[in-house]
Formats: C-alpha cells, structure tokens, sequence
C-alpha cells in the first residue's frame, strides 16, 4: 500500500430521520488525514419506515451547495428492511477503495477515532484495526451495564473461538483492507455480522490491531435499537461460523476449498517432516497457499514463498514481519519469467504441476533457477483411475501413475534421486468421496477425524494395503548418476541421460 490511501465508509441505516444529517456531516473530518486522498461514502437506506427518507434529501441538498474535495457520496435504497448485514453487503458491491469501514447513521462513535487508525495499515501492515469502547479512550459515556456485560461477554466467547485476545468485538468501527473484505463470504443479514466478520478474519490469519475509541453510547429512550434478541442471535452466530470454513468467496483458485484443508494442520506438518531432510539453506517455494508448509519449513537462510493467488500472496506477505528472511512474490510456475531472479539449492512445488497443462515445461522453468547439484522436490496426486469430481473441482488436468511421473522428470532434465508414496490412508477416501459420492469438497468430520488420528497414521502408512494417494519426487539437478532409494519401486538407477538415450 502506498503513503496515500483511499477509505470507503459504509452507512447502514434504518429509522435515523433526526441523528443521520448530523452523522453524515461528522464525517467531513475525515478530510484532514494526511493519508487519505479519496474518501467514498456509500450510505444505504435499509427501508427505512419513518421519515430518514426525507434527511437524505436534505442532506444532498446540502452538499450540493457544499463540495468536500476528495469526498464521493453514493446513496442506496432497499425496497424492504433487510437488516444491517445486508445492507452492508449491497454497499460493499459499491467499494473500490484499499480500505473500508462501517459507521452507524447515530452519534455514539467519533470519526475523529477513524482518523487514528488508518496509519497502522502503513506502518504495522494491518489488516483490520478495531476500535475499540473498552480500552483507555479518552472518554466514554457511563452508561446501560446490563449492555456492556453482554458485550463482554461476546467479546469472551469469540476470543475463546478464536483464540484472539479482543476487548471489543462487537463495536461497529472495523477498518478492514478492502480487497479481504471482500473475498470474505458474508452471509448474516443482522447483527451477526459482528461474530461472523471476526470469527472469518481469524480463520483467514489476519492481523488485527485495537486502538482506543470514544463512545457516546446512546440509551434506548434516546434511540439504541439492539436488544438482548440480538445478543441471542449474536451467540448463534458463534456457532455456526466458529464451525464454518467458508472463509473464501467461490474463485477461480478454489480458495474456499482448499481453506477445508487446513482443517488439517497436522497433514501439512507431516508433509513438512517428510521432505525436511532434503531441504537447504536457499528455497523456493512454488504454491506456497497460505504458508501452512511455510511455517514448518523455515527458518531457512534465504526462503522465498510465492503463489498466484492474490489472497494467498497477501496472507503470505503478513508472515514477512517475524520472518526477515522470508520474501513473497507472484511466480507462474508455467512462466520462466515470472520466477525470482536468484537461484536456490532447493524448489520446492507440492499439488502444483497436476493444475499445469504444460507440467513438464515448468519443471524445466524450475531448473532454471537451481543452482547445480539442487534439488527440486515434487508432490503430484497418484492414480488415474481415482481421478474424480474433487480433481475436476480443484482443477487437476491428470493424476499420475509412478512411471508417468518418472518419464517427465527425466525429459525436464532432472535426475531422480528417489520416488516415494506418500499418504496411503487418503486413498480410499478420495476414491469414495470423488469416484462414489461425487463430492465437490472435503467432508468436515472426515479432516477433524484425519487430523485427530494422523500421529497414529504416520507410523502405520508405509504399512496399509493401499496405495499412496501422493507420489513426492526428489530430483536432482546434476549429471551425476544416482539410485532410487526405495526398492520397494525396483527400478533401479535413473537419469536424464538414460531417458534422452532411450
């Protein structure tokens, strides 16, 4: 993100005719942050029953004899009230700034407080910031306790989900990036917003930041229309999306299902712990995702994470502020171009190059940026004949059989050190939910009962009946003659000389 930074504001309102024009031109002070150069206000009128219509005419009477340089207004109406949440996914449609916010059409928060929390998406890399009513402000209004223990209480139990260490997760000023936000799958039409948003940005790994906030909290004689009916939907909430994993909007990349995999983290780590001992000191990591094999991989010297998924890259460039080692770039594994202009002793590319058409020509891209002697270290699906709906929806042209993989290996110019089998319990499963059931994603209770039973599964693997659902190939690259190390497979010494020969 540059110095300069554009905001759009969203206004939810509904049944606001006295406080809205009062709200809105709160606003204006906004216009002294040095950041910002564009502000967009979208305020949606969620079918409003009293006369809050009315005050929108006014006020855009207002500003048109008022120009606020740097301010767009964009006003919508809903036919019917459709809650808060809905409201604030038809403004979101409108958005086209690098950050977003929402600001209730009352008086109980400040602007002034927005002001204070743009800086730390420069300076800390933030992802979202809260502002929060419970920390040292400056002041708050002392008011409703029955109010403030439910909001804490809500506050404990989304922490508690979350593993996140809020004060204040039901306040209404979230700054949020905008390009998250919107990748982010928003289904509660009222309050349940607030869990929901939260609960998803912890599942996405942001980094989330408070500062202290004024609050002006209004009594409900003066107005304040949440009640304990929406504390109650507000727990249901934590529920479903503490359970939930639709963290991603249905992309190209299919985000949303590989975020179910996570729900596996011991799977990556078993990953990590198998090609650990085959990795250097300088990485390339093509296909990085979110950085789950990332994190068990390094520290390293040098380590480079890469992706095409601009959400991925994202997530990825969050981790670079522990890690001063680690950098973050878009590489193509199909375009050379694309690739870091250094070389490394290791590349490293798992579940990629059955999305490739071309696979062969990216291992050859892959050589390219080896240093001689590397090593290159492969992870492909095994068995066409349990190609399915799950390889269809994820996007894999073909599964591999041992010797199709060995073949093009040795044709990218590779030498192969060694071949293995990996992950033999997964087999079946994939055969029954991809081949049988022709299911488009992973079911939630088989990855937690994976996840649970994989310390286990690791030492019996080698041993079931099945065959490996994965092949993980460690190529080498050098001229020098090596042997695959499993006599398991028997095929004895492989090299690209043998296969150019043949």
């Amino acid at each position: 993100m540059t110095s300069k930074i554009s905001l759009s504001v969203l206004v939810p309102v509904y049944n606001e005719e006295y406080l809205l024009e009062a709200s809105l031109r709160r606003l204006e002070v906004l216009a002294q942050s040095p950041w910002l150069e564009r502000v967009r206000i979208i305020v949606v009128n969620d079918a409003s029953t009293d006369r809050t219509g009315q005050a929108i005419v006014r006020f855009r009477e207002w500003l048109a004899g008022n120009e606020l340089p740097r301010f767009q207004w964009i006003f919508l109406e809903h036919r019917e009230n459709r809650g808060k949440g809905v409201a604030i996914r038809t403004a979101l449609g409108h958005v086209d700034t690098d950050l977003t916010v929402i600001h209730d059409a009352d008086l109980e928060y400040h602007p002034e407080d927005l002001v204070k929390m743009i800086p730390l998406f420069v300076t800390e890399k933030a992802d979202a910031v809260y502002g929060s009513r419970f920390l040292s402000g400056e002041y708050r209004r002392v008011l409703l306790f029955r109010h403030s223990i439910g909001n804490k209480l809500l506050t404990l139990l989304t922490n508690l989900v979350t593993d996140l260490n809020l004060t204040d997760m039901e306040t209404c000023y979230k700054m949020i990036r905008s390009k998250i936000l919107k990748s982010i799958p928003l289904e509660s039409s009222r309050f349940g917003f607030e869990p929901e948003i939260t609960i998803k940005l912890a599942k996405r790994g942001a980094r989330i930041f408070e500062i202290p906030i004024r609050y002006s909290g209004r009594t409900y004689a003066e107005g304040k229309k949440i009640t304990w009916r929406d504390g109650v939907h507000a727990l249901a909430a934590l529920v479903k999306f503490g359970i939930s994993d639709r963290i991603y909007v249905a992309d190209e990349y299919g985000s949303e299902i590989l975020a179910r995999l996570n729900r596996a983290p011991q799977l990556n780590k078993w990953m990590a712990d198998t090609i650990r001992p085959y990795v250097g000191e300088q990485v390339l990591e093509i296909g990085a995702g979110i950085g789950n094999l990332t994190a068990n991989l390094t520290p390293t010297t040098v380590y480079w994470a890469s992706d095409i998924n601009p959400q991925y890259l994202d997530r990825l460039d969050g981790l670079r502020q522990s890690r001063p080692y680690l950098n973050v770039q878009f590489t193509d594994a199909s375009v050379e171009k694309s690739y870091p202009a250094e070389e490394f002793d290791t590349v490293i590319c798992l579940n990629v190059i059955e999305h490739l058409k071309d696979d062969e020509g990216a291992l050859r891209n892959m050589r390219v940026r080896m240093k001689k002697s590397g090593r290159a270290i492969i992870l492909v699906p095994n068995g066409p004949g349990i190609y399915g709906s799950l390889d269809r929806v994820l996007g894999h042209y073909r599964r591999y059989t041992r010797e199709q993989l060995l073949a093009i290996c040795l044709r990218a110019g590779f030498n192969v050190e060694n071949i293995v089998g990996f992950n033999r319990i997964g087999s079946p499963a994939w055969w029954w939910n991809g081949k049988v059931l022709k299911r488009t994603t992973f079911g939630l209770w088989q990855l937690k009962v994976l996840n649970t039973l994989l310390p286990l599964i690791k030492l019996v693997d080698r041993f079931l009946p099945f065959a490996p659902l994965s092949w993980i190939a460690i190529l080498r690259n050098d001229s020098q003659t090596v042997e695959l190390g499993s006599s398991e497979f028997g095929h004895g010494t492989r090299t690209a000389a043998a296969a150019d020969s043949a």
